[in-house]
């Protein structure tokens, strides 16, 4: 696969991760035991604020590979 494709596609796929993440996120952040208590909130926000990065590296590293040397 050519590194245009790949990077077209792993753009969409970063644009999906993000708006899953951002949804779920509000959903969790929306229970009653989380939005009662101010240091859970805190804590949580840090955690799924930086937590989209880890599933997002894979798709970074395999969209800057580069093409393979035609034989």
């Amino acid at each position: 696969m050519a590194i245009r494709t790949r990077k077209l596609l792993g753009t969409i796929a970063l644009l999906i991760l993000v708006v899953v993440w951002s949804l779920l996120g509000m959903t969790v952040a929306q229970t009653p035991w989380l939005a009662n208590s101010g240091l859970l909130q805190a804590i949580f926000y840090v955690i799924a604020g930086l937590g989209w990065v880890l599933p997002a590296m894979p798709i970074v590293a395999w969209m800057s590979r580069p093409d393979r040397a035609p034989n």
